[in-house]
């Protein structure tokens, strides 16, 4: 029988292989953009950073639940909670597009909205998965580890679901714009690391 162990391990996985798609620029830059358009990115960015961070410890969170030996009631705790902090951030993260309004280039309204819709459905579909763990009967483990795997499968489709909209959003001058902000560089360094 499988435990929860080796579960959770698969949901450590399956959010390091994607789910934490936080602006992933390129951090290269080039002088072209306008100030209008670093202005933009700038704002953006700055807002981005915190909500990176938040991403990032909620993943560091279900992965050390992992690694630990914990109880069913922990490890859906801990997710569930893991998993809001998702949500709040993308929704976050689509407030700060929102408010930035839209970048100062071909198509750049089209571009924003679309990033905003996705990052809004990234964040209700964390909310979705807040509701499904806290759904799984914890009394009975093999029932636990079972409900597990099911969310690690609508995590997997969320990782696998991708940030089309984001990257358009992040193509060309906008991206440039965004590379140079140093609160972009350092919120797309870290997420990268956690996969191993």
């Amino acid at each position: 029988m499988e435990g929860t162990k080796p579960v959770n391990k698969k949901l450590a996985a399956a959010l390091s292989g994607g789910a934490v798609l936080v602006l992933a620029l390129s951090g290269c830059s080039s002088d072209d953009s306008s100030e209008k358009l670093n202005s933009w990115a700038k704002e953006v960015c700055d807002a981005v950073q915190p909500q990176a961070k938040k991403i990032e410890a909620a993943n560091a969170a279900i992965q050390k639940e992992t690694s630990d030996n914990s109880t069913p009631e922990e490890v859906q705790k801990t997710d569930a909670q893991a998993f809001q902090d998702m949500a709040d951030a993308y929704k976050a993260i689509g407030a700060a597009v929102t408010k930035a309004g839209a970048p100062d280039v071909e198509n750049g309204e089209t571009k924003q909205k679309n990033a905003v819709k996705e990052l809004n459905d990234i964040s209700a579909s964390y909310a979705t998965l807040v509701t499904q763990v806290n759904k799984l009967v914890t009394k009975d483990q093999a029932k636990f580890a079972d409900g597990l795997k099911n969310v690690a499968t609508a995590l997997n489709k969320l990782s696998a679901s991708g940030s089309d909209a984001l990257k358009t959003l992040e193509e060309g001058d906008v991206g440039k714009a965004m590379g140079k902000q140093k609160s972009c560089q350092s919120a797309s360094a870290s997420p990268s690391a956690t996969q191993g």
